[in-house]
């Protein structure tokens, strides 16, 4: 199981970049990114790529909603031509409350919108043209950026319909807010099956949770409840915490001390996940300290996973 980290803070473009440059001189695997409302991720793998040489780079997620699907495989290409193919495209559909409250776009039939995205992209992908007609986009384009390889592209993937989606249509999924039990028993047979039945091989799957390295488990617990309280609020992740049988995301986060954070880890291989992300957290008086603490430990489990 490769072993990432996962940039989804404030922090000016610089530091999305450094952080790269840390992550790989630390020996990761791979560097995550987040877009929510700072600068557009896309652009910051792109330059990222230019002071690294093997770190993988991976977005999770950028939504599709505010770009168009041409625009997002032309970007997509510029950022793995810049990373000399290090690059996978996370995509998302983003939340109802953000397309539609903040953005003033329609969040209806969601599915259908990321079904007609993905179409297009692949066959960008693997015709160079999309002449396609649906119910969001019609489209007649081509596309050309040379010396870049498609990327994998991966959808953060959790309702059965979108799981069946990514299958068929995408190189795998990524999960967030999503335990051991709910990956093993629902998420990765699902999204297997249809890829399988689509004739693709086995799919990516990208599990990603909140860890901290903190001897009090109790504290580091309500800190996650305070951290990520608005996870348990959104349809999609709500879902995942139900099935999981937990009340909210302090009930999955990864947190203990060395032994017990790296031997959660190491469960969630046994899930049938290819990649673990750490969102790390700060727990106590020194945040700094703290996280410090939790890089060590994940470090020390790239490669034995």
């Amino acid at each position: 199981m490769k072993l990432g980290v996962f940039f989804g803070g404030a922090g000016d473009l610089d530091n999305l970049v450094q952080t790269a440059v840390k992550a790989e001189n630390e020996g990761f695997d791979a560097m995550w990114y987040g877009q929510v409302f700072g600068p557009d991720v896309l652009t910051a793998v792109a330059l990222a790529g230019q002071k690294t040489s093997r770190i993988a780079f991976g977005t999770s997620v950028v939504p599709t909603y505010p770009r168009h699907p041409h625009v997002m495989a032309q970007q997509a290409l510029t950022v793995q031509a810049a990373t000399n193919g290090r690059f996978s495209l996370g995509l998302g559909l983003s939340h109802h409350m953000v397309v539609e409250n903040m953005w003033g776009m329609s969040y209806d039939r969601p599915a259908v919108h990321m079904r007609e995205y993905l179409t297009i992209i692949k066959s960008l992908y693997e015709t160079g043209s999309a002449s396609f007609s649906g119910e969001f986009y019609k489209v007649n384009v081509n596309l050309s950026v040379p010396g870049a390889e498609p990327p994998p592209v991966l959808v953060a993937a959790l309702a059965p319909v979108m799981l069946r989606t990514a299958g068929e249509l995408a190189d795998g999924t990524i999960t967030w807010m999503t335990g051991p039990k709910t990956l093993e028993s629902y998420l990765t047979p699902r999204i297997t099956k249809a890829a399988r039945e689509a004739g693709r091989p086995d799919p990516r799957i990208v599990a990603a949770l909140p860890v901290a390295v903190w001897d009090n488990e109790a504290e580091a617990r309500e800190k996650a409840a305070r951290s990520f309280a608005v996870y348990a609020t959104l349809p999609n992740y709500r879902r995942m915490l139900d099935r999981e049988g937990v009340s909210g995301p302090a009930d999955i986060a990864i947190v203990g001390n060395e032994e017990m954070v790296a031997e959660q880890i190491k469960a969630i291989a046994s899930t049938g996940a290819t990649d673990f992300v750490a969102a790390e957290f700060p727990v106590g008086d020194d945040p700094k300290a703290s996280l410090a603490r939790t890089r060590e430990l994940v470090k020390s489990l790239v490669g034995k996973v």
